[in-house]
């Protein structure tokens, strides 16, 4: 797997160099599970600071493909940062999230999510009033108590920080993940 991390690394140079460096065909071959329908986040950080992160939810395209874009919309496209610099890229370590299909995540009350939520393997979407955000799984490190994680992730949505209350869609899904040290 450490192929997509260089992958993510090789497409954020690309935009650096000014030319492809990666030859889809070529390692496609090499490696076939990159043809996969996958759906990824890329994270990046700087000295253990987020310096973007951007992803798919569901598999739209290849794996390839999918890490390719996000890691470019991640270094480029963030709206929360300026765009990379060549000598942030030089500091940068990447992180490959694999997502599962999110699932439905049928609760009846707050005390019932909190049940069934499980922190640090569940990645969550919420949504509701066409509102929706997410966290990855590894966003339970910053945010370890419930209260805290799902008040962030209301705000992330634009809601309020108590819009459990409103029982919005809950979907989850898992990760597996993929980091330079």
């Amino acid at each position: 797997m450490n192929i997509l991390l260089k992958i993510a690394r090789a497409s954020i140079l690309e935009q650096f160099e000014g030319k492809t460096l990666i030859n889809k065909k070529e390692l496609i071959k090499e490696y076939p599970f990159l043809k996969e329908k996958r759906a990824t986040f890329v994270t990046l950080k700087i000295e253990n600071r987020l310096r973007g992160c951007i992803g798919s939810i569901l598999p739209r395209m290849t794996l390839i493909d999918d890490v390719i874009y996000n890691a470019k919309e991640a270094a480029f496209s963030d709206p929360r940062f300026s765009p990379l610099t060549k000598e942030e890229y030089d500091k940068i370590k990447i992180e490959i999230s694999l997502l599962t299909i999110p699932q439905k995540l049928e609760y009846k009350d707050i005390d019932d999510l909190k049940d069934k939520i499980i922190p640090h393997k569940h990645g969550v979407i919420l949504a509701l009033g066409g509102y929706q955000a997410t966290f990855l799984p590894s966003v339970w490190e910053e945010l370890p108590k419930f209260e805290l994680f799902f008040g962030h992730l209301c705000q992330k949505a634009s809601m309020r920080e108590d819009c459990l209350k409103y029982s919005p869609t809950i979907y989850t899904y898992e990760t597996q993940t993929i980091k330079e040290i």
